[in-house]
């Protein structure tokens, strides 16, 4: 069954199904959807949790072991399977339509997808999973309700603004959930439940006296090294999470790679801009990036930001900051060589 995101809490609390697969391209709701899986499966007794990347050379046969063995630390627990490119290949394939068709006992399994393509939605495999999860489409809030649905949120936490004051936070935010939610839980810290004051809340939105992690995105799009690496040591400084960090560099790169495609193929890119959901001033930004990046630059450092995830959830080795300011500053200094020779 196809379940929409904002169903999802409401369906969690009359009990869990023994699948459910999240697939879409939106991080704010990734977050949030395998965190309400999470707490539920943890309140009603699955103590235990198994999380699986399924990268490059992934060997499938732990699938079906993880299906087949015992617990030692719990009766119930939670398997989680990411696909990060959404292609599990052959071998996955495979795996997935015979774990689908045997679902083990006391195990709710958790698979985060990227948004698929029409074949891939039409897959022998994504059919399998159909038939046996909850499908819960992880869909971006378009730029005209987005205004409503920050109006919603902060209502959540007790405080109101008028149409104008949301609308002036969802142009700040350019369509970014990430950014929207940071500015609204900013303003549930600064200011008391109750109606909040137009001029109050533009003062706080357009505060950017401490490191943003949006400003990063700023300095990596022009190329800023410098600007890069001292942002970089203020956001540390100031404690901000590494997964959280992670989230808005994805969305980011996301959509810049997906511009790039789209240039490599000849497509229309002011058409590919709205697509990815970049607008304004931001485009300028975009397309000085695509003169110096290549693709294969773009896609290797989806494919490292999905590493240092693991590294930050404590499934890999290494130090996550460290990693991540080794992939931003690279992706800063990326091509400045070859213009400063030119």
């Amino acid at each position: 069954m196809k379940l929409p995101f904002e169903q999802l809490g409401a369906h969690l609390e009359k009990g869990l199904r023994p699948l459910y697969v999240l697939t879409g391209d939106e991080p704010l709701s990734l977050m949030e959807g395998v965190d309400a899986v999470r707490r539920t499966a943890k309140t009603q007794g699955y103590d235990e949790r198994l999380s699986f990347t399924a990268e490059r050379n992934f060997n499938w046969q732990q699938l079906a072991a993880s299906g087949q063995a015992v617990s030692l630390f719990a009766n119930r627990r939670l398997l989680e399977i990411h696909i990060p490119s959404g292609k599990p290949g052959i071998e996955g394939s495979k795996a997935l339509q015979e774990y689908c068709g045997r679902l083990p006992d006391d195990t709710v399994t958790l698979i985060t997808l990227p948004k698929l393509d029409g074949p891939g939605q039409k897959s022998a495999w994504f059919t399998a999973m159909e038939k046996s999860a909850v499908v819960v489409p992880l869909q971006t809030v378009d730029i005209d309700r987005l205004p409503h649905w920050i109006g919603r949120r902060l209502q959540a936490q007790g405080q109101q603004a008028d149409g104008a004051t949301l609308e002036f936070i969802a142009n700040q935010v350019e369509g970014n959930l990430l950014a929207a939610h940071q500015e609204i839980l900013k303003l549930g810290l600064l200011f008391p439940n109750g109606p909040l004051e137009a001029d109050a809340v533009r003062e706080a939105v357009l505060n950017v006296s401490r490191y943003d992690v949006f400003q990063l995105g700023d300095a990596l799009l022009d190329g800023d090294v410098a600007r890069t690496a001292k942002i970089l040591q203020g956001l540390e400084a100031e404690g901000v999470q590494p997964l959280a960090l992670l989230g808005v560099l994805a969305w980011l790169l996301r959509g810049v790679t997906r511009v790039k495609l789209a240039e490599t193929r000849g497509e229309n890119l002011a058409r590919a801009m709205q697509q990815a959901k970049i607008w304004g001033d931001r485009q300028a930004q975009v397309k000085r990036m695509l003169a110096r990046v290549s693709l294969r630059q773009l896609q290797a450092a989806m494919l490292k930001m999905a590493e240092i995830d693991k590294i930050a959830k404590g499934l890999g080795q290494g130090r996550p900051w460290l990693e991540i300011s080794r992939l931003c500053i690279g992706l800063a200094r990326a091509g400045t060589r070859r213009r400063v020779a030119a």
